[in-house]
């Protein structure tokens, strides 16, 4: 199989990146993402995890993916997709502006920009994300946009995944 390709951008920002799926190591998670794409969704910036942005997507897969190629310290440049039941991040103290109920699946795709990260929630623990892509180009570029959302905010800010 010929390597695939995603761009990765912050919309209003106009900051776009380039990931490699990886079909090698999650060929189950890389066939679930790509076949909808493309996919946008309000911006959030992680306040556990620490160097993350990520948004939230109603589940589009036949089927979860299975934690293939799971890692709990994901690197600069890790494309991570995380599936929680509603009641996981339905607490105000997650801040979504809208309701996650419990018996929701919520769909996270996440982009980490910088290292340093850990996947513990203090509400739930470790928490493994699937790693599904790795960006080989415009990293630095994206990173100083996700450190610009952190700073200044993530309102009216979109996360876009489409294929390259």
């Amino acid at each position: 199989m010929m390597d695939r390709y995603v761009e990765v951008s912050l919309v209003k920002r106009g900051i776009t990146c380039t990931a490699r799926l990886l079909d090698d190591r999650a060929p189950v998670t890389c066939a679930a993402v790509w076949d909808p794409l493309p996919l946008s969704g309000d911006v959030y910036h992680a306040k556990y995890a620490r160097n993350e942005i990520y948004a939230l997507f109603p589940p589009f897969a036949e089927s979860e993916p299975p934690l293939e190629n799971p890692t709990v310290t994901p690197l600069p440049g890790d494309l991570c997709y995380f599936s929680f039941a509603g009641a996981e991040l339905g607490t105000k103290a997650y801040g979504y502006d809208r309701e996650v109920g419990p018996g929701a699946t919520v769909v996270d795709l996440a982009l980490f920009y910088e290292r340093n990260n850990l996947l513990l929630n203090g509400d739930v623990g470790w928490v493994p994300g699937i790693v599904w892509g790795q960006v080989v180009e415009g990293l630095a570029e994206m990173a100083d946009g996700c450190n610009d959302l952190w700073r200044t905010g993530a309102a009216g800010e979109s996360l876009s995944f489409r294929r390259a």
